[in-house]
């Protein structure tokens, strides 16, 4: 692959740098370098010696990175890896505190109009949707191999896909007869699947179910809970955590994260000492999910669906107050 092809224009990263609040000399995770568009963003704002720390799971992102970073190769340090294993990560590179750190979720946009890649169900290729090559596991194996039980809670759980037992249905039925090896063969089952009108709703008919296999694929859900865990962890006191997501289900767990994280002593009332010991680690900056201006998602169209939250890790002279 093209490493160009991997350039992307990074969602909203004016956004990204204020809540991050980038400063020279400070210690940045990109927790999700892909392209390395914030990661220049995020360098820009913190010369003339901030530093970076970059992982991603996936090599080709990871051979871009490299190439679009190297006028900043003295303050980059990249790694392969999955966020949710950051901590180790960090660690290992010899970062053992950030004052900030940014995770981008989802697929890219350069890892979608990758045809074989597998990603896009508006490209004929082999129906992969690994972002870690190294992964057994591919789409493929899942439709082939998963209980249709399996496949309806896959579909129902993690793409809120109204027909959801009907298509796991229909791909049995269809594997009977073949293997499910490519994106166009699947989207020719989910469309045979969905009845007429359901498909004249909510956009491209296999959106969802294409959604929902990636996320069991890569593992997603898992992953960012226990990324933010890290995160959480490896922040120093007053250090900022950003997370943009792209659909509700990341959202929603990047909200109650925060919530959960933010809450202090959970006593019942009346209770004359604490009982619990409880402290709130961070401090939600973002009382709503920011979200792309018009003219951002008119220059980047997939820039819509972007939601971003953001947190501070709480000093000790915040927990006393």
């Amino acid at each position: 692959m093209n490493v160009k092809a991997y350039e992307h224009t990074p969602v909203l990263a004016a956004e990204v740098i204020r809540h991050l609040a980038c400063r020279p000399g400070g210690r940045y995770i990109d927790g999700t370098v892909g392209g390395a568009g914030h990661a220049v963003a995020i360098l820009e704002a913190s010369r003339p010696d901030g530093r970076l720390l970059g992982i991603d799971r996936d090599p080709q992102a990871l051979r871009a990175a490299a190439e679009r970073l190297a006028p900043y190769a003295e303050r980059v340090t990249l790694v392969r890896g999955n966020f949710a294993q950051m901590e180790d990560l960090a660690m290992a590179a010899g970062w053992y505190e950030a004052n900030g750190i940014l995770l981008d979720l989802g697929v890219s946009s350069p890892q979608l109009d990758t045809p074989g890649r597998g990603f896009s169900y508006q490209h004929e290729a082999p129906l992969d949707m690994r972002m870690d090559p190294s992964i057994k596991q591919t789409a493929a194996d899942l439709v082939n191999q998963a209980s249709e039980a399996e496949l309806t809670r896959i579909l129902r759980e993690y793409g809120e896909e109204r027909w959801a037992s009907r298509i796991s249905r229909f791909i049995v039925a269809a594997r009977r007869r073949e293997p499910i090896v490519t994106t166009m063969q699947l989207v020719e089952i989910i469309k045979a699947a969905i009845p007429a009108g359901g498909r004249r709703e909510g956009g491209h008919p296999a959106r969802r179910t294409f959604q929902a296999l990636r996320i069991a694929v890569n593992d997603e859900l898992r992953s960012l809970e226990r990324g933010l865990a890290a995160a959480c962890r490896l922040l120093a006191p007053g250090g900022r955590l950003v997370v943009i997501s792209f659909h509700s289900l990341e959202d929603r767990l990047v909200k109650r994260f925060f919530q959960e994280r933010s809450r202090g002593c959970v006593c019942p009332p009346g209770l004359p000492v604490c009982a619990c010991g409880r402290q709130a680690e961070l401090r939600v900056l973002t009382r709503r999910a920011v979200v792309p201006a018009g003219p951002e998602v008119e220059a980047n169209p997939r820039a819509r669906s972007a939601r971003l939250r953001a947190a501070v890790k709480v000093m000790v002279s915040e927990e006393a107050e």
